[in-house]
């Protein structure tokens, strides 16, 4: 009797240890296939302009720093080239497209990737007004399936910076796309700065790139200074604005450094390849498990001063010391 009843408490141990041998090895396989797993990740970029380039280069830059590169990532990619018919159909084709996370570099690209699902995280990029551009809630607690970062344009140090270049300077023209909110909202903020330290400004809106050459043949009539905002319809043709702009000779201060380096006099940015670093490093974050509801925005507000002092020579406008020695950048 007792060696029957040793025997089954054996094979029960054998059983057991069987079990949980199977077990470890199961979890072991589990833990191999997660760390494995090939991250998904699906951007869409409103437009082309170095801008955006930048901040889609900072994003895989920041992927990398956090572990996500070569065979660790799989970024599925698509442009919809300032069309925002095609902003819809490219922000249901990423969500369908089996993706962990989609992106929206600029305003409307992150706009149709939240209007295309309400359950897939949604990472902006470079969204200068999250909360008017009715993607969060709130900067601090999100409270949907969206987070990001935020590129808020440094307006008071632009103002600033106006007055120091071109005291002469009495009224600026404000030229934006009409069809992106975000620049609507840097328009009403820059013109508040503006007035308040004794600038006039007046608004000239276009619908799109078409109308760029005639407004701006039209507004060099009336202001001393162009300002653009950070707007991708005219960066994306920010060339034209500089051609237009050729018999009149304003200075122009737009809100990139690329705008700068294509034909500006000078303005306060934020660094676009460091927007793109971090929300790489953001969107990290939620792959690892962090829900974007509970992810505050991360919001860059000040910027570095980029002078062209060719742009300057020509123009006739000399640049203090001082403000050649504090500028971030400054382009000869």
């Amino acid at each position: 009797m007792n060696k029957r009843l040793i025997g089954i408490i054996a094979a029960l141990a054998l059983v057991v240890g069987g079990s949980l041998v199977y077990s470890n090895l199961t979890k072991q396989d589990t833990k191999t296939e997660t760390a494995n797993k090939t991250a998904k990740v699906g951007v869409l970029q409103f437009v082309s302009h170095p801008s955006l380039d930048l901040i889609y280069q900072g994003i895989q830059d920041g992927l990398a720093e956090e572990g996500y590169k070569g065979d660790q990532v799989k970024i599925d990619f698509m442009n919809s080239e300032g069309d925002q018919s095609k902003v819809a159909t490219m922000s249901k084709q990423l969500v369908s497209n089996g993706n962990d996370v989609v992106v929206g570099i600029a305003t409307p690209a992150a706009q149709g990737l939240a209007s295309a699902t309400k359950d897939l995280p949604v990472i902006m990029a470079a969204i200068t007004d999250p909360v008017g551009a009715n993607l969060v809630q709130n900067l601090e607690k999100p409270g949907g399936n969206i987070t990001g970062v935020s590129d808020h344009n440094p307006a008071e140090q632009q103002v600033e910076l106006i007055k120091t270049l071109t005291p002469d300077v009495k009224t600026v023209g404000a030229l934006y796309s009409s069809s992106e909110d975000n620049s609507k909202s840097q328009v009403e903020e820059f013109k508040a700065y503006a007035e308040k330290a004794g600038l006039k400004v007046e608004t000239f809106a276009v619908p799109s790139t078409n109308e760029i050459a005639s407004t701006v043949n039209v507004m060099t009539g009336k202001v001393d200074a162009i300002w653009v905002p950070i707007d991708n319809t005219i960066a994306s043709a920010f060339s034209t604005v500089v051609s237009s702009n050729q018999t009149a000779k304003k200075p122009i201060y737009p809100s990139a450094t690329a705008m700068v380096e294509a034909g500006g006099l000078a303005s306060v940015v934020v660094d676009q390849h460091d927007l793109g670093v971090a929300t790489g490093k953001m969107i990290a974050k939620v792959l690892k498990g962090e829900k974007p509801a509970d992810t505050p925005v991360n919001v860059f507000s000040t910027g570095k001063s980029v002078i062209n002092k060719k742009v300057a020579q020509e123009l006739g406008i000399t640049v203090p010391e001082s403000v050649l020695k504090e500028a971030g950048q400054v382009i000869e």
